[in-house]
């Protein structure tokens, strides 16, 4: 062979190699062409308690609507201030974008026809189990939205289809959500596994996941109570989640938790937002402390810290308030590896309080559930703690004549309210939820805010800019898109 040739093939050899050294270079190594819909779930399911747990002022401001914390420097939030950070955008943005469309896909992948499953006569069983798992999650997005918003994009949206979907009513899809939710409660079999490990709320337990899509189901049917034609709907959702597989929680033990790490990016978005920044942007408002202050509540010591170490000591709300002349929220709640809450048993308890209250079939009474929900908080907070509350301090606190179910207050939204308010802690969405439906705690805005405490999220600015039609179409079908606009749930 001439050197000529030798040449030739030396070149066409080097050519290829350059060509698959030049296709590579296409390949995202970061991201996989092909994920699981475990994985997926996993991210959803993060992104999802990120959200609800941050206090970041760009993510979540429902701690400060609910006014159990007021900022310091920058008070703009605490007035109510929506527009300028785009406040409503991130949160539509997250909760579809980034869990919404995530359990979606995951939700494609598992159900599909080659998805991997060992190849065991069990498997059918284990998918349904799986893609009921990914259901009811979904469906706690949908309603929090619902919630929030009232009329969202429901049928049409996560449709790449359809760029600009319209808005469904709110009412049709919380009514289309219980009966997603019975559908995925029927399929949860608590014989066989779920998704497992890629679980990180309760690592693939069937057993609690009824349990939670029970206390999901309680839930809804309890937001629907009051509201015009809807009664019926009501009882019966509230009385099956109660009395049919298997019932809601039952113990702190089977609370929506996420454990957070103790190194980044798996803390505690708090650890991030208070601690790792730097920042002393919060500290808790006057109103509330001066509440559990007149109750000699013992769960202050959870909550917050003393100042001078001899009182707590709330800021005034809306108001500019120096770090350092008040009580700070306290070091447990601000650790890298406290776990984030979507739902808990107190909140259970106090919905079937107020159920007792309605009329509905749920066993005990009033008082008994109100009692097991202030037990619950405490014992939770306590132990969050590594610390016990004495049962007769408990039942100190219980027969206090401002706390007794008897003599709290004139009316159960009254009683069930204010010591809701008190449970809730450090959740902020669930807690403005409450104070929406109840009507108490008393809040008041501050005299600076640039509105009344809002009722709702105005739509995303970007909504009116890319979907204009179909915005001002639900904006007209709700009342307009204010903050002021009372949303279905909470009108009665």
């Amino acid at each position: 062979m001439n050197m000529k040739k030798i040449l030739i093939i030396i070149s066409v050899f080097l050519f290829l190699a350059s060509c698959e050294k030049f296709d590579d270079m296409n390949k995202d190594r970061k991201n996989p062409t092909k994920v699981t819909g475990e994985s997926l779930f996993t991210g959803a399911q993060k992104n999802l308690f990120d959200q609800m747990v941050s206090s970041n002022v760009n993510l979540n401001i429902f701690r400060l609507f609910a006014q159990y914390w007021t900022e310091t420097t920058y008070i703009d939030e605490s007035n109510y201030d929506l527009v300028t950070r785009t406040i409503p955008d991130n949160h539509w943005d997250v909760m579809y974008r980034d869990v919404l469309k995530d359990l979606k896909e995951a939700s494609t992948i598992i159900g599909s026809t080659n998805y991997p499953l060992d190849p065991i006569a069990d498997a059918p069983t284990i998918k349904k189990n799986r893609l009921a798992e990914v259901e009811v999650m979904s469906i706690y997005v949908w309603a929090q939205l619902v919630e929030t918003f009232g009329n969202i994009p429901y049928t049409e949206a996560l449709d790449i289809n359809k760029p600009s979907p319209k808005y469904d009513d709110a009412l049709t899809i919380y009514q289309d959500l219980i009966s997603r939710l019975n559908a995925a409660i029927a399929n949860l079999n608590a014989e066989f596994p779920g998704i497992g490990p890629a679980d990180n709320m309760y690592g693939g337990d069937v057993t609690l996941w009824l349990k939670f899509a029970n206390s999901l189901k309680l839930e809804l049917g309890m937001l629907l109570a009051g509201v015009p034609g809807q009664e019926s709907l009501s009882k019966s959702t509230v009385e099956d989640a109660v009395n049919l597989n298997g019932g809601p929680f039952t113990s702190n033990a089977d609370n929506a938790n996420l454990p957070y790490g103790d190194a980044s990016p798996n803390t505690n978005p708090l650890y991030m937002d208070l601690v790792a920044s730097g920042r002393h942007d919060f500290v808790p408002t006057s109103r509330f402390v001066d509440y559990m202050n007149s109750l000699d509540d013992p769960r202050r010591e959870f909550y917050f810290t003393l100042f001078n170490d001899s009182i707590y000591l709330g800021g005034t709300n809306g108001a500019i308030n120096k770090y350092k002349n008040y009580s700070h929220v306290a070091p447990r709640i601000v650790e890298p590896n406290f776990p984030g809450t979507i739902f808990d048993y107190s909140e259970v308890e106090f919905f079937l309080a107020e159920a007792v209250e309605r009329g509905y079939s749920v066993g005990g009474t009033a008082e008994g559930h109100y009692n097991a929900a202030i037990t619950a908080s405490i014992n939770y907070w306590a132990a969050q703690n590594q610390m016990t509350v004495p049962d007769s301090v408990i039942s100190k606190y219980l027969t206090n004549p401002l706390v007794a179910y008897a003599t709290a207050g004139s009316t159960y939204q009254e009683k069930i309210g204010n010591q809701k308010w008190i449970a809730l802690y450090n959740r902020g969405f669930e807690a403005w939820t409450s104070w929406r439906k109840l009507g108490f705690p008393t809040l008041v805005a501050p005299p600076n805010a640039f509105s009344d405490i809002p009722l709702r999220f105005t739509y995303p600015i970007e909504e009116q800019t890319l979907n204009g039609a179909n915005y001002e179409a639900a904006s007209s079908a709700i009342g307009g898109d204010l903050v002021s606009t009372k949303l279905f749930l909470f009108k009665n």
